[in-house]
This record gives C-alpha cells, structure tokens and sequence, in this order.
C-alpha cells in the first residue's frame, strides 16, 4: 500500500484550514485518513503549523511521501532536515502570540449604567406623569 502525507482541506468557503495527514494515495483528498499528525491555518497571522514531529519522522521512515506542500510544511519545522539528515533541524515557524487574559467589565461599568438609566427612567417617568395629572384632572372637573 502506498502511503502518503497530505493536506485535507476544513473550514468554509475562503476561510480554509488544513489537517496534515497520512493517507493511502488511492483515497480521496478529503477521504479517510490514517493518522492525522498535524494542522496548518495559513489565514492566521502568522500562520499556524503545528506538526507531531515524533508521528512524522515515524511516518517517512516506513516509506510515506510527503506531497510538495507537506514537504514545504516539513522543512519550515524542521523535519525534513531531521529525516534527511541535513545539518540541523531548525524550526523556522513563528509562534503566535499571547492572547490577552479577558478581563470582565467591574460592575461601574458604562454599558451597565447606560442600560439602567434607560430602563430605571422609563419606568419611574409614567409613574411620576400620572401622579402629577391625576389631581390636576380632578381639579378640572370639579370645576366644571
């Protein structure tokens, strides 16, 4: 069985990510697969490639042929050198950032008070408007 290392497509349209994975190259491109050993978001700023180096030294021992794309994957983490043998493996992929810790809203917030001002006035203001006219309707017709 000949096997290869591919990239299966995921996510919508114009929003694609990848999964690396082994597969017999009889298969479809989006078909089963054997062993998924890594993902590539090339959307994200830097792109993400995250590849099981373990899995995929494994995987081109026993004879799997990366695809050109894999391949180019391979060497900017710095497998392709490892299994080749060439210098030295250098993981050339830029990390991503840290995301920043979320920090809730304390509870003097702007929307907070926007929404119960909104809301506290509206109520109280019918209340205070009926109050008011009620005697003044009753003046008026105990004029009249």
């Amino acid at each position: 069985m000949a096997v290869k290392i591919r990239l299966t497509r995921m996510g919508k349209i114009r929003a694609p990510f990848y999964r690396v994975v082994v597969a017999d190259s009889k298969t479809r491109r989006d078909g089963k697969a054997i062993e998924q050993i890594g993902i590539y978001h090339p959307t994200r700023e830097p792109s993400v490639i995250e590849i099981d180096s373990e899995r995929a030294q494994y995987w081109l021992s026993v004879g799997a042929q990366p695809s050109e794309q894999v391949t180019a994957l391979l060497k900017l983490t710095g497998d392709w050198q490892k299994f080749k043998g060439e210098g030295e493996a250098v993981n050339t992929v830029k990390p991503q950032p840290e995301k920043e810790a979320y920090v809730a809203p304390n509870a003097e917030s702007v929307i907070k008070e926007a929404i119960t001002q909104k809301g506290g006035s509206k109520t109280e203001a019918p209340a205070e408007e009926a109050a008011e006219a009620a005697p003044e309707a009753a003046e008026e017709s105990a004029e009249a």
